[in-house]
């Protein structure tokens, strides 16, 4: 893994597979699949159209469960995390869902609507933001697998103008308080501000824009990663 993470955003799908390979070669570091839920409180337009058109093709956990098991085949041992919500492990069962994931090919999960604290059973990576308080990053920071979710501004994902002002300060209070390793996502797009982001953290998360360009083909998708890569690493 390079000095600084790219995590990159994908929604389960047919065409998933051959899109988390294209980002791999890119330069991604991980790559999160989204597993679509009809209200996805935390994503923006991009994220939730995407979602939307997923169910409508049947992306059912069942058949998300067989997409990440595809994309595990053509990555080798890049980490593979779940990101979806509650409501979802609910009806499928916690630990049947942890266990059936795993066996996939998933490496953690993100849960985006769970707080630090509830559902200890579940390891997954956990996610603070700049209305956390120092109390909640420090018990988020402590359950939290392998890095801490910074999520740059109050509101949901999606492509921003501009790096969110919030992040340094999130940044600075959680440097603070642990030394895991801090990833900051929601709003990045562009390669300047993920490079902004990276200088603040020791990795960026990039999801909204990542699915615009994926909706090209995996050649754009990969050149666009490549991109950030650069940045990151300059």
């Amino acid at each position: 893994m390079s000095a600084k993470t790219l995590v990159i955003y994908l929604m389960a799908g047919a065409g998933t597979p051959a899109l988390a390979q294209a980002a791999v070669a890119g330069g991604a570091d991980i790559v999160e699949i989204g597993f679509p839920f009809s209200d996805p409180l935390a994503d923006g337009p991009v994220i939730r159209a995407a979602a939307e058109k997923a169910l409508a093709a049947g992306m059912r956990t069942a058949a998300c469960l067989e997409c990440l098991a595809a994309t595990r085949a053509l990555v080798g041992d890049t980490p593979l995390i779940p990101m979806t919500y509650a409501s979802l492990l609910e009806a499928y069962g916690w630990g049947r869902f942890e266990a059936d994931a795993r066996a996939a090919g998933a490496t953690s999960f993100i849960v985006a609507d769970t707080a630090a604290g509830s559902r200890p059973e579940l390891r997954r990576v956990q996610l603070v933001a700049p209305t956390s308080t120092d109390e909640r990053i420090a018990l988020a920071a402590r359950e939290t697998d392998g890095w801490l979710y910074l999520v740059t501004l109050t509101g949901t994902t999606g492509a921003r103008s501009e790096l969110s002002d919030a992040l340094a300060g999130l940044a600075a209070r959680a440097r603070a308080l642990t030394d895991v390793p801090l990833y900051a996502g929601f709003g990045i797009s562009t390669p300047q501000q993920a490079r902004a982001a990276a200088e603040l953290t020791d990795g960026v998360v990039v999801g909204s824009r990542a699915l615009q360009v994926a909706e090209g083909g995996p050649a754009p998708l990969h050149d666009y990663v490549r991109s950030l890569r650069l940045a990151i690493d300059a």
